[in-house]
């Protein structure tokens, strides 16, 4: 009897102790994670967004409350651990935002070669998209005044207290001219605002322009170093199969376990590039689509590649060749600690500078008389994907570009809860509600911002389609 008492005692002290090594491996895991996403959004949100941390805290980083924070605005940085003891810093630096300490030194961060990051801004006294003027009285005959202003109410309204849209910022453009603006406290038209994957649709502009000037090809193979060795399979994925998200690497999109694919790069890597080019193939490159955060990072090193070893080139190439003769003064777009840029997450702009960049697209490419990018790379870019079967999206079934989201398709037998969208209908997509969507046929830019947290509770479909019938064809 006293050997089995003994014996289930003992057993009990090592599911203990097991239990007890395994929660702390877990915490030795996450802990810098979740001190590094608290570190760097608050680091953004404060030097490049211009908001109040305590505001930023109660809104954006409720999940975060573990994490223990110093704001450093003498040297602007924010230093994130947990228990005092996983410790994470963001840093920012004008021009470039915020990067994370991981990999680097922060002298050896700082110390990267920016280039000129001056930013050209838009004209007082002209009219938006070339100035900064905006005239929301005299507007276009066939515009249904009444219908557009409730579908900006709809857009900003909470129907259901569990389900919250939190609407930040709506933008319609019609005709090149802003129509309908709003904003909801403490955000302003002055607040540069972190678009998420949409982020993803400005890297496609990127390597359009390179692309037109001859420093990247779709076609090209063995496209960096680590792939190019005879016998890996990888040195097979070509440019077109990374912008279409074909590119058969393995990938996990995962948001909810922070030490998935996704959060982990973002948030526990230095050198983002590093991490999703190191996968191995899981499918033939060309035979399956599948949405990958990853790959857009392997571009933004392609990207860098093509200005060799010249750093201070490529990071202000973005400003030097579509933030400024844009006139998106706002726009920052963040590299990581490598100086490698984030394309797939990390830039900020105002809902207005993100309208700019929506009405290149609209404008296929062409800029009051400049050429930006090619009309076909436009046109290219809004191709659908060979071989992709629809998305799920809410009620509606999107396809995929080239790191564009194509949204007139639709499946929904439904037209009260998915009303049928113009057919040329395409978006920029992010996380939490980002959208900025473009339709061609109907000359409208229409930019939606906000923190939605749960997944359904915002559909950008319903919105757009309350926007298009205020406006008579």
């Amino acid at each position: 009897m006293k050997k089995r008492i003994k014996r289930t005692i003992w057993i009990f002290v090592i599911v203990v102790l097991v239990g007890v090594a395994y929660s702390g491996y877990n915490l030795y895991q996450l802990a810098p994670v979740g001190a590094a996403y608290v570190a760097k959004h608050l680091c953004s949100g404060v030097f490049v967004s211009g908001r109040d941390p305590e505001q930023i805290k109660a809104l954006d980083l409720k999940r975060g409350g573990f994490v223990k924070v110093a704001i450093d605005r003498q040297n602007k940085s924010v230093t994130g651990s947990v228990f005092g003891l996983f410790e994470r810093r963001a840093i920012y630096r004008p021009g470039l935002g915020c990067t994370l300490v991981i990999g680097r030194t922060e002298a050896e961060i700082r110390n990267q070669p920016a280039g000129d990051q001056t930013p050209v801004k838009p004209d007082p006294d002209k009219l938006w998209p070339l100035g900064s003027k905006v005239d929301l009285q005299s507007l276009p005959p066939e515009v249904d005044r009444q219908k557009l202003r409730a579908a900006v109410d709809w857009a900003f309204s909470e129907p259901n207290p569990k389900h919250l849209r939190r609407t930040w910022a709506v933008v319609i453009v019609y005709k090149g001219r802003i129509i309908a603006e709003r904003y909801e406290k403490p955000i302003t038209q002055d607040t540069p605002l972190l678009g998420q994957s949409m982020t993803k649709s400005v890297v496609n502009a990127l390597v359009g322009i390179l692309v037109a000037q001859g420093k990247l090809k779709l076609d090209a193979k063995a496209l960096l170093p680590e792939w190019s060795p005879p016998g890996d399979p990888r040195r097979d994925i070509t440019l077109e199969q990374m912008l279409r998200m074909t590119s058969g690497l393995k990938w996990v999109e995962d948001y909810a376990n922070p030490l998935s694919d996704t959060p982990y790069m973002l948030y526990g890597t230095g050198d983002k590039a590093a991490f999703a080019l190191a996968k191995p193939l899981e499918n033939k490159p060309g035979a399956k689509w599948y949405y990958s955060t990853g790959t857009t990072n392997i571009i933004c090193r392609i990207i860098k590649r093509a200005f060799g070893n010249d750093l201070a080139k490529y990071l202000s190439f973005p400003r030097r060749a579509l933030f400024n003769p844009l006139k998106m003064s706002s726009a920052v777009l963040e590299p990581d600690a490598s100086g490698t840029f984030t394309g797939s997450t990390f830039m900020y702009a105002t809902a207005r500078d993100w309208a700019r960049f929506g009405l290149l697209y609209l404008r296929r490419g062409d800029w009051f008389g400049r050429k930006i990018l090619p009309a076909s790379w436009v046109d290219y870019s809004i191709k659908p994907t060979p071989g992709m079967a629809p998305k799920k999206y809410g009620p509606y079934f999107l396809r995929y570009g080239a790191h564009f989201w194509l949204c007139g398709q639709t499946k929904c037998p439904d037209p009260k809860k998915c009303p049928a969208l113009p057919g040329d209908c395409y978006t920029l997509r992010g996380y939490q509600g980002q959208f900025v969507t473009i339709i061609p046929s109907r000359h409208l830019v229409i930019v939606r911002m906000g923190l939605t947290l749960r997944r359904g509770d915002w559909t950008q479909g319903p919105f757009v389609a309350a926007v298009v019938e205020a406006i008579k064809p």
